[in-house]
């Protein structure tokens, strides 16, 4: 057997998987609760001609709206 529990063997192995699973779940609540936040933020978009492909300064053409 020679270190078939070992942390070398299935032991790690389910340690391994339990660590990759665990931080896709976390992930997964993560985005939903982004998605629900941001789901009911309503914006708008200032002077859509002006906005540019790549730029920094996209920022200041979108303003939040405040909740009613």
């Amino acid at each position: 057997m020679n270190g078939l529990f070992g942390i070398n063997g299935l032991l790690g192995y389910l340690i391994a998987v339990l660590l990759v699973v665990g931080a896709a779940i976390l992930f997964s609540i993560a985005a939903i609760n982004i998605q629900k936040t941001q789901a009911v933020s309503y914006y708008k978009i200032d002077n859509q001609d002006a906005i540019k492909m790549k730029s920094i300064g996209n920022e200041k053409h979108y303003e939040l709206m405040q909740e009613k």
